[in-house]
Protein backbone atom coordinates (compact mmCIF):
# COMPACT_ATOMS: atom_id res chain seq x y z
CA UNK A 1 0.00 0.00 0.00
CA UNK A 2 1.03 3.48 -0.95
CA UNK A 3 0.68 6.32 1.30
CA UNK A 4 1.08 10.15 -0.70
CA UNK A 5 0.40 13.54 0.01
CA UNK A 6 -0.91 15.55 0.32
CA UNK A 7 -3.68 13.50 1.65
CA UNK A 8 -0.90 11.44 3.86
CA UNK A 9 -2.82 11.98 7.17
CA UNK A 10 -6.24 11.60 6.42
CA UNK A 11 -5.85 8.24 3.99
CA UNK A 12 -3.51 6.45 7.05
CA UNK A 13 -6.39 6.51 9.28
CA UNK A 14 -8.52 4.99 6.13
CA UNK A 15 -5.94 2.46 5.02
CA UNK A 16 -6.14 -1.28 6.73
CA UNK A 17 -3.96 -1.71 9.62
CA UNK A 18 -1.72 -4.87 8.91
CA UNK A 19 -2.56 -8.03 10.69
CA UNK A 20 -1.87 -8.35 14.46
CA UNK A 21 0.35 -11.13 13.86
CA UNK A 22 2.13 -9.26 10.98
CA UNK A 23 5.59 -7.88 11.22
CA UNK A 24 5.75 -4.66 9.84
CA UNK A 25 8.44 -2.87 8.19
CA UNK A 26 7.30 0.50 6.64
CA UNK A 27 8.86 1.41 3.09
CA UNK A 28 9.20 5.42 3.56
CA UNK A 29 10.24 6.42 0.03
CA UNK A 30 10.44 9.23 -2.39
CA UNK A 31 8.87 8.15 -5.61
CA UNK A 32 8.29 11.71 -6.52
CA UNK A 33 10.26 14.76 -6.25
CA UNK A 34 13.63 15.85 -7.19
CA UNK A 35 15.15 12.65 -5.95
CA UNK A 36 12.86 10.31 -7.02
CA UNK A 37 15.46 8.61 -9.72
CA UNK A 38 17.30 7.53 -6.96
CA UNK A 39 14.82 6.64 -4.24
CA UNK A 40 12.65 4.55 -6.40
CA UNK A 41 15.19 1.41 -7.56
CA UNK A 42 16.08 1.90 -3.82
CA UNK A 43 12.34 1.68 -2.73
CA UNK A 44 12.12 -1.56 -5.04
CA UNK A 45 14.67 -3.53 -4.48
CA UNK A 46 13.25 -2.76 -0.11
CA UNK A 47 9.60 -3.94 -1.27
CA UNK A 48 11.07 -7.24 -3.35
CA UNK A 49 13.29 -8.16 -0.54
CA UNK A 50 10.35 -8.98 1.39
CA UNK A 51 7.72 -10.01 -0.94
CA UNK A 52 10.51 -12.63 -1.70
CA UNK A 53 10.54 -13.98 2.19
CA UNK A 54 6.50 -13.92 1.75
CA UNK A 55 6.57 -15.70 -0.89
CA UNK A 56 9.25 -18.12 -0.93
CA UNK A 57 9.50 -18.53 3.13
CA UNK A 58 6.06 -17.78 4.69
CA UNK A 59 7.60 -14.48 6.04
CA UNK A 60 9.91 -15.07 8.71
CA UNK A 61 9.64 -17.17 11.70
CA UNK A 62 6.41 -17.95 10.07
CA UNK A 63 4.74 -14.45 9.83
CA UNK A 64 4.70 -12.43 6.97
CA UNK A 65 6.12 -9.02 6.29
CA UNK A 66 3.61 -5.97 5.49
CA UNK A 67 5.74 -2.97 3.92
CA UNK A 68 3.26 0.11 3.69
CA UNK A 69 4.92 2.51 1.81
CA UNK A 70 5.02 6.16 3.03
CA UNK A 71 5.66 9.34 0.16
CA UNK A 72 8.16 11.45 1.82
CA UNK A 73 9.51 13.34 -1.65
CA UNK A 74 12.90 13.57 0.13
CA UNK A 75 11.60 16.48 2.04
CA UNK A 76 12.22 16.60 5.64
CA UNK A 77 8.76 18.10 6.94
CA UNK A 78 6.36 15.30 4.57
CA UNK A 79 9.02 12.13 6.12
CA UNK A 80 8.36 13.30 9.77
CA UNK A 81 4.42 13.30 8.92
CA UNK A 82 5.24 10.03 7.52
CA UNK A 83 6.49 8.56 10.84
CA UNK A 84 3.70 10.08 12.81
CA UNK A 85 0.87 8.57 10.38
CA UNK A 86 2.67 5.65 10.78
CA UNK A 87 3.69 5.05 14.37
CA UNK A 88 0.02 4.14 15.15
CA UNK A 89 0.40 0.73 12.86
CA UNK A 90 3.03 -0.36 15.29
CA UNK A 91 6.36 -0.58 12.73
CA UNK A 92 9.44 -2.51 14.15
CA UNK A 93 11.64 -0.52 12.39
CA UNK A 94 11.87 2.70 10.17
CA UNK A 95 14.52 3.43 7.02
CA UNK A 96 14.01 6.64 6.23
CA UNK A 97 16.62 6.94 3.82
CA UNK A 98 17.16 10.40 3.97
CA UNK A 99 19.82 12.14 6.84
CA UNK A 100 17.08 15.55 7.19
CA UNK A 101 14.62 12.99 8.16
CA UNK A 102 16.73 10.97 10.43
CA UNK A 103 18.07 14.20 12.67
CA UNK A 104 14.40 15.13 13.12
CA UNK A 105 13.30 11.56 14.29
CA UNK A 106 16.20 10.78 16.73
CA UNK A 107 14.46 12.79 19.64
CA UNK A 108 11.28 10.86 18.94
CA UNK A 109 12.09 7.72 18.40
CA UNK A 110 13.68 7.55 21.90
CA UNK A 111 10.40 8.54 23.49
CA UNK A 112 8.39 6.05 21.19
CA UNK A 113 10.43 3.37 21.01
CA UNK A 114 10.69 2.37 17.19
CA UNK A 115 14.13 1.55 16.07
CA UNK A 116 15.86 3.59 13.23
CA UNK A 117 18.06 1.51 10.22
CA UNK A 118 20.18 4.24 9.06
CA UNK A 119 22.57 2.21 6.42
CA UNK A 120 25.19 4.44 5.28
CA UNK A 121 23.27 7.60 6.00
CA UNK A 122 22.51 9.47 8.68
CA UNK A 123 24.09 10.66 11.82
CA UNK A 124 27.35 8.85 12.21
CA UNK A 125 27.80 9.14 15.65
CA UNK A 126 24.53 6.90 15.82
CA UNK A 127 27.54 4.28 15.87
CA UNK A 128 27.90 4.46 19.58
CA UNK A 129 24.78 2.77 21.12
CA UNK A 130 26.08 3.54 24.16
CA UNK A 131 24.06 7.20 23.50
CA UNK A 132 21.71 6.63 20.39
CA UNK A 133 20.15 3.26 21.90
CA UNK A 134 17.17 3.30 19.18
CA UNK A 135 19.32 4.10 16.19
CA UNK A 136 21.39 1.21 13.73
CA UNK A 137 23.69 2.57 11.04
CA UNK A 138 25.52 -0.86 10.31
CA UNK A 139 27.29 -1.70 7.92
CA UNK A 140 29.13 1.74 7.34
CA UNK A 141 28.71 5.52 7.77
CA UNK A 142 29.91 9.06 6.68
CA UNK A 143 32.68 9.18 8.27
CA UNK A 144 33.88 5.85 7.19
CA UNK A 145 33.55 6.31 3.95
CA UNK A 146 35.51 9.77 3.96
CA UNK A 147 38.33 7.93 5.83
CA UNK A 148 38.18 5.23 3.13
CA UNK A 149 38.24 7.03 0.34
CA UNK A 150 41.41 8.80 2.09
CA UNK A 151 43.01 5.64 2.41
CA UNK A 152 42.56 4.73 -1.38
CA UNK A 153 44.07 7.59 -2.14
CA UNK A 154 46.79 6.84 0.13
CA UNK A 155 47.22 3.56 -1.85
CA UNK A 156 47.28 5.52 -5.02
CA UNK A 157 50.08 7.63 -3.80
CA UNK A 158 52.27 5.18 -2.47
CA UNK A 159 51.82 6.69 1.46
CA UNK A 160 51.94 10.07 1.20
CA UNK A 161 49.69 12.93 0.81
CA UNK A 162 51.92 15.37 2.10
CA UNK A 163 51.44 18.68 -0.29
CA UNK A 164 48.28 16.99 -2.17
CA UNK A 165 45.32 18.64 -2.74
CA UNK A 166 42.05 17.41 -2.43
CA UNK A 167 38.75 18.64 -2.79
CA UNK A 168 35.13 18.24 -1.48
CA UNK A 169 32.11 18.72 -3.93
CA UNK A 170 29.18 18.58 -1.30
CA UNK A 171 25.57 19.03 -0.99
CA UNK A 172 25.14 22.17 1.48
CA UNK A 173 23.10 20.23 3.68
CA UNK A 174 23.03 17.98 7.16
CA UNK A 175 24.41 15.08 5.02
CA UNK A 176 26.49 16.99 2.87
CA UNK A 177 28.24 18.38 5.86
CA UNK A 178 29.08 15.21 7.45
CA UNK A 179 32.17 14.25 6.50
CA UNK A 180 34.13 17.55 6.82
CA UNK A 181 35.48 17.27 10.04
CA UNK A 182 36.46 13.43 9.40
CA UNK A 183 38.67 15.32 6.28
CA UNK A 184 39.86 17.99 8.29
CA UNK A 185 41.45 15.92 10.90
CA UNK A 186 43.10 13.09 7.88
CA UNK A 187 44.37 16.71 6.20
CA UNK A 188 46.30 17.22 9.79
CA UNK A 189 47.06 13.55 9.95
CA UNK A 190 48.47 13.30 6.44
CA UNK A 191 49.50 17.05 5.52
CA UNK A 192 46.85 17.28 2.66
CA UNK A 193 45.51 20.72 1.75
CA UNK A 194 41.34 20.25 2.15
CA UNK A 195 39.52 22.71 0.31
CA UNK A 196 35.48 22.98 0.82
CA UNK A 197 33.00 23.09 -2.06
CA UNK A 198 29.22 23.27 -0.62
CA UNK A 199 26.32 23.01 -3.68
CA UNK A 200 23.10 23.85 -3.06
CA UNK A 201 20.09 21.63 -3.16
CA UNK A 202 19.46 20.28 -6.04
CA UNK A 203 22.62 21.13 -7.44
CA UNK A 204 22.34 22.09 -11.11
CA UNK A 205 24.45 24.91 -10.96
CA UNK A 206 28.05 23.69 -10.49
CA UNK A 207 30.01 26.13 -12.75
CA UNK A 208 31.57 28.19 -10.12
CA UNK A 209 33.18 25.47 -8.21
CA UNK A 210 34.79 23.03 -11.26
CA UNK A 211 36.02 26.51 -12.22
CA UNK A 212 37.50 26.72 -9.07
CA UNK A 213 38.62 23.63 -9.71
CA UNK A 214 40.39 23.98 -12.91
CA UNK A 215 41.62 26.80 -11.23
CA UNK A 216 43.03 25.33 -8.04
CA UNK A 217 43.84 21.98 -9.68
CA UNK A 218 42.88 19.58 -6.65
CA UNK A 219 45.07 16.00 -7.16
CA UNK A 220 41.72 14.33 -6.01
CA UNK A 221 37.99 15.35 -5.89
CA UNK A 222 35.55 13.77 -3.18
CA UNK A 223 32.08 14.33 -3.30
CA UNK A 224 28.55 13.76 -1.34
CA UNK A 225 26.09 14.34 -3.60
CA UNK A 226 22.32 13.03 -4.60
CA UNK A 227 20.61 12.94 -7.18
CA UNK A 228 21.21 15.16 -10.46
CA UNK A 229 24.10 16.91 -8.55
CA UNK A 230 25.94 13.52 -9.16
CA UNK A 231 25.20 13.37 -12.77
CA UNK A 232 26.07 17.37 -13.10
CA UNK A 233 28.80 17.17 -10.83
CA UNK A 234 30.35 14.55 -12.98
CA UNK A 235 29.63 16.24 -16.60
CA UNK A 236 31.46 19.35 -14.90
CA UNK A 237 34.49 17.31 -14.51
CA UNK A 238 33.86 16.20 -18.10
CA UNK A 239 34.28 19.53 -19.25
CA UNK A 240 37.10 20.77 -17.64
CA UNK A 241 38.77 17.53 -18.39
CA UNK A 242 39.11 16.63 -14.83
CA UNK A 243 41.07 13.03 -14.48
CA UNK A 244 38.15 10.98 -14.09
CA UNK A 245 39.73 8.10 -11.95
CA UNK A 246 41.43 11.10 -9.58
CA UNK A 247 37.19 11.57 -8.79
CA UNK A 248 35.75 9.39 -6.00
CA UNK A 249 32.57 9.93 -4.98
CA UNK A 250 30.63 8.41 -1.70
CA UNK A 251 28.13 5.68 -2.38
CA UNK A 252 25.42 7.29 -2.47
CA UNK A 253 27.19 9.36 -5.74
CA UNK A 254 27.70 6.13 -7.55
CA UNK A 255 24.91 4.87 -9.06
CA UNK A 256 24.07 3.86 -12.98
CA UNK A 257 21.99 7.47 -12.66
CA UNK A 258 24.96 9.50 -11.88
CA UNK A 259 27.42 8.12 -14.91
CA UNK A 260 25.27 7.32 -17.61
CA UNK A 261 24.17 11.26 -18.54
CA UNK A 262 27.78 11.52 -19.19
CA UNK A 263 28.78 8.62 -21.90
CA UNK A 264 32.07 7.90 -22.50
CA UNK A 265 33.15 10.72 -20.32
CA UNK A 266 32.43 9.07 -17.22
CA UNK A 267 34.76 5.82 -17.46
CA UNK A 268 37.20 5.56 -15.03
CA UNK A 269 34.92 7.34 -12.70
CA UNK A 270 35.48 5.99 -8.97
CA UNK A 271 32.51 5.57 -5.89
CA UNK A 272 32.14 3.85 -2.67
CA UNK A 273 30.12 1.18 -1.71
CA UNK A 274 29.58 -1.02 1.20
CA UNK A 275 27.95 -4.04 -1.04
CA UNK A 276 28.39 -5.74 -4.27
CA UNK A 277 27.50 -5.10 -7.76
CA UNK A 278 25.61 -6.52 -10.41
CA UNK A 279 22.99 -8.84 -10.12
CA UNK A 280 25.51 -12.46 -10.75
CA UNK A 281 23.71 -13.84 -7.21
CA UNK A 282 21.94 -16.58 -6.49
CA UNK A 283 19.75 -14.51 -4.61
CA UNK A 284 18.53 -12.82 -7.99
CA UNK A 285 17.31 -16.19 -9.32
CA UNK A 286 15.30 -16.55 -6.70
CA UNK A 287 13.85 -13.10 -7.03
CA UNK A 288 13.27 -14.10 -10.55
CA UNK A 289 11.43 -16.94 -9.29
CA UNK A 290 9.25 -15.65 -6.74
CA UNK A 291 9.01 -12.15 -7.17
CA UNK A 292 9.75 -11.11 -11.22
CA UNK A 293 7.90 -14.21 -13.12
CA UNK A 294 5.07 -14.10 -10.35
CA UNK A 295 4.34 -10.37 -11.27
CA UNK A 296 4.43 -9.37 -7.61
CA UNK A 297 7.52 -7.13 -8.17
CA UNK A 298 7.25 -3.70 -6.55
CA UNK A 299 8.38 -1.51 -9.59
CA UNK A 300 8.61 -1.88 -13.47
CA UNK A 301 11.54 -4.48 -13.62
CA UNK A 302 13.75 -2.08 -14.74
CA UNK A 303 15.63 -1.46 -12.27
CA UNK A 304 16.89 -5.07 -10.95
CA UNK A 305 20.69 -5.54 -10.16
CA UNK A 306 21.68 -1.73 -10.32
CA UNK A 307 23.15 -0.26 -7.68
CA UNK A 308 20.74 1.46 -5.57
CA UNK A 309 18.14 -1.86 -5.64
CA UNK A 310 20.71 -4.20 -4.48
CA UNK A 311 20.98 -1.60 -1.90
CA UNK A 312 17.49 -1.42 -0.90
CA UNK A 313 17.64 -4.89 -1.21
CA UNK A 314 20.37 -5.22 1.21
CA UNK A 315 18.33 -2.86 4.01
CA UNK A 316 15.99 -5.46 4.12
CA UNK A 317 18.13 -8.35 4.15
CA UNK A 318 19.65 -6.66 7.23
CA UNK A 319 16.22 -5.46 8.75
CA UNK A 320 14.82 -9.00 7.96
CA UNK A 321 17.71 -10.99 10.22
CA UNK A 322 17.42 -8.59 12.94
CA UNK A 323 13.76 -9.55 12.89
CA UNK A 324 15.06 -13.27 12.96
CA UNK A 325 17.04 -12.76 15.68
CA UNK A 326 14.55 -10.53 18.10
CA UNK A 327 12.24 -13.89 17.40
CA UNK A 328 15.07 -15.72 18.13
CA UNK A 329 15.63 -14.19 21.80
CA UNK A 330 12.32 -13.53 22.62
CA UNK A 331 11.18 -16.87 22.08
CA UNK A 332 8.44 -15.60 19.91
CA UNK A 333 7.57 -14.48 16.32
CA UNK A 334 5.35 -12.07 17.27
CA UNK A 335 8.04 -9.79 18.22
CA UNK A 336 7.29 -5.76 18.94
CA UNK A 337 9.44 -2.89 18.35
CA UNK A 338 11.81 -2.83 22.08
CA UNK A 339 12.58 -6.83 21.06
CA UNK A 340 13.06 -5.73 17.81
CA UNK A 341 15.83 -3.24 18.96
CA UNK A 342 17.45 -6.32 20.86
CA UNK A 343 17.43 -8.13 17.57
CA UNK A 344 19.45 -5.51 16.27
CA UNK A 345 22.16 -5.51 19.04
CA UNK A 346 22.48 -9.01 18.90
CA UNK A 347 23.01 -8.98 14.93
CA UNK A 348 25.85 -11.07 14.03
CA UNK A 349 25.90 -11.55 10.13
CA UNK A 350 28.19 -13.69 9.17
CA UNK A 351 30.36 -14.54 5.59
CA UNK A 352 28.96 -17.84 5.66
CA UNK A 353 25.48 -16.33 5.96
CA UNK A 354 25.59 -14.48 3.65
CA UNK A 355 26.20 -17.14 1.40
CA UNK A 356 23.26 -18.95 2.96
CA UNK A 357 20.95 -16.31 1.54
CA UNK A 358 22.39 -16.11 -1.74
CA UNK A 359 24.72 -13.26 -1.81
CA UNK A 360 28.27 -14.68 -1.47
CA UNK A 361 31.03 -11.97 -0.86
CA UNK A 362 28.67 -9.26 -1.20
CA UNK A 363 28.66 -7.61 2.08
CA UNK A 364 31.09 -7.20 5.16
CA UNK A 365 30.50 -9.46 8.34
CA UNK A 366 28.17 -7.29 10.45
CA UNK A 367 28.38 -8.06 14.15
CA UNK A 368 26.85 -5.06 16.48
CA UNK A 369 26.50 -4.73 20.32
CA UNK A 370 25.48 -2.27 23.03
CA UNK A 371 28.32 -0.40 22.59
CA UNK A 372 28.65 -0.78 18.71
CA UNK A 373 25.21 0.26 16.52
CA UNK A 374 27.48 0.63 13.23
CA UNK A 375 29.70 -2.55 12.53
CA UNK A 376 33.45 -2.16 11.14
CA UNK A 377 32.75 0.69 8.60
CA UNK A 378 34.34 -0.94 5.97
CA UNK A 379 34.11 0.13 2.36
CA UNK A 380 34.96 -0.77 -1.15
CA UNK A 381 36.31 1.28 -4.36
CA UNK A 382 34.13 0.58 -7.57
CA UNK A 383 34.79 1.87 -10.92
CA UNK A 384 32.35 2.70 -13.97
CA UNK A 385 33.40 0.87 -17.07
CA UNK A 386 31.49 3.11 -19.70
CA UNK A 387 32.11 0.76 -22.49
CA UNK A 388 30.29 -2.16 -20.90
CA UNK A 389 28.03 0.22 -18.69
CA UNK A 390 28.65 -1.36 -15.55
CA UNK A 391 30.57 -1.13 -12.20
CA UNK A 392 33.52 -2.87 -11.07
CA UNK A 393 34.74 -4.05 -7.69
CA UNK A 394 38.62 -2.65 -7.77
CA UNK A 395 39.31 -3.14 -4.12
CA UNK A 396 38.97 -5.26 -1.33
CA UNK A 397 36.96 -4.06 1.69
CA UNK A 398 39.17 -1.31 3.30
CA UNK A 399 39.06 -0.54 6.79
CA UNK A 400 38.31 2.60 8.00
CA UNK A 401 41.06 5.16 10.44
CA UNK A 402 39.83 3.70 13.93
CA UNK A 403 42.42 6.32 15.10
CA UNK A 404 41.01 9.21 13.91
CA UNK A 405 36.88 7.73 13.90
CA UNK A 406 36.30 6.76 17.52
CA UNK A 407 37.28 9.74 18.95
CA UNK A 408 35.54 11.82 16.73
CA UNK A 409 32.21 9.60 17.27
CA UNK A 410 32.53 9.76 21.23
CA UNK A 411 33.09 13.27 21.11
CA UNK A 412 29.65 14.54 19.20
CA UNK A 413 27.54 11.32 21.01
CA UNK A 414 28.79 12.87 24.23
CA UNK A 415 27.91 16.33 23.42
CA UNK A 416 24.38 14.92 22.11
CA UNK A 417 23.98 13.15 25.32
CA UNK A 418 25.02 16.37 27.28
CA UNK A 419 21.95 18.06 25.27
CA UNK A 420 19.49 15.46 25.40
CA UNK A 421 20.13 15.06 28.82
CA UNK A 422 20.82 11.04 28.77
CA UNK A 423 22.95 9.04 30.69
CA UNK A 424 24.82 6.77 28.50
CA UNK A 425 24.40 3.43 28.75
CA UNK A 426 26.19 -0.49 28.40
CA UNK A 427 28.44 0.04 31.42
Amino acid sequence: MKLTFPALVAAALTVAAPAMADLVVPNMSYRTGPYAANGIPYADGFADYFTLLNERDGGIGGQKVQVPECETAYNTEKGVECYEALKSQNPLVLNPLSTGITYQLIPKIGVDGIPLYTPGYGRTSAKDGSVFEWVFNAPANYWDGASVAVKHILDQEGGDLKGKKIALVYHNSAYGKEPIRTLQELSKKHGFELSELPVDAPGQEQKSQWLQIRRDKPDYVIMYAWGVMNQVAIQEAVNIRFPMDKFIGIWWSGSENDVKPAGAGAEGYKALTFHGVGQDYPLYDDLKQYVYDTGKAAGAGDQTGTVLYSRGAYAALVIAEAIAKAQELAGTAEINAAQMRDGFEALDITAERMVELGLPDFGAPIKLSCENHGGDGLGRIQQWDAAAGQWNLITDFIEPDAEILDPLVKEDSAAYAQEAGLTPRCN
